[in-house]
């Protein structure tokens, strides 16, 4: 039910080899709808001016962009990415790690995070006895990559590949440290840069993200 690492299997390796990026052989309607509620979801938030959360949701996603990219580079230079999904599972592969519905979860993962952490987002805890104590963003951080790290081995676990981990030293730990953790590091402390500061990140953020797949994307790198 849960794989932890990747098996270096030819199974593995034949269902990532037979990826259709960006087909529509799969396609359906469920990805309007999907699309609809992210939409909903960010103009409700906009609408309340709660742009906290709009920024938290902003530097994941954007993030989480830039680890898909590098993660296609990998495959194009390596042979094979550190995570794929397999065509079976979705309705839409955008880069061959990540398919629409797992980027439209993370596109309000971040939100997620953010909202999940106390209102007083100063608050630390063990800070007792001249303790300086761990801040509740880094603590919420860790949690929230934890959960995301073991449901991925859920994931990598199933039937039908949903998701794929090919190299035998890839797995739930890497992903734990390597990925997740800058995931929510960048949701929950970002909106709570000094301006100049958080807008200068996420407008490089996404400034670079957009000239990688303007550049890559036409080259079939990714």
């Amino acid at each position: 039910m849960f794989q932890f690492w990747g098996t270096g299997s030819s199974e593995a390796k034949a269902l990532v080899d037979s990826i259709n990026v960006r087909s529509t052989e799969n396609f359906n309607w469920t990805f309007i709808f999907i699309l609809a509620v992210v939409f909903y979801i960010y103009w409700t938030e906009i609408d309340r001016k709660n742009f906290e959360v709009i920024y938290a949701g902003l530097a994941l996603y954007g993030v989480h962009w830039l680890y898909e990219i590098c993660n296609a580079v990998i495959g194009h230079v390596w042979g094979y990415p550190l995570w794929s999904v397999s065509n079976q599972s979705t309705t839409f592969i955008l880069l061959i790690g990540v398919c629409w519905e797992l980027s439209m979860m993370f596109s309000i993962a971040g939100i997620i995070s953010f909202k999940m952490l106390p209102k007083d987002r100063s608050k630390r805890y063990f800070a007792k006895n001249g303790r300086k104590g761990i801040s509740c963003k880094l603590v919420g951080a860790l949690e929230m990559a934890l959960l995301f790290a073991l449901f991925e081995s859920f994931l990598a676990g199933t039937d039908n590949g949903s998701f794929l981990w090919v190299y035998k030293w890839w797995g739930v730990l890497p992903v734990f440290i390597t990925t997740y953790i800058p995931f929510f590091l960048a949701s929950n402390y970002v909106p709570d840069m000094e301006p100049k500061k958080r807008r200068r990140f996420l407008i490089g953020l996404w400034g670079l993200v957009a000239v990688l797949l303007i550049v890559l994307i036409p080259l079939g790198v990714i």
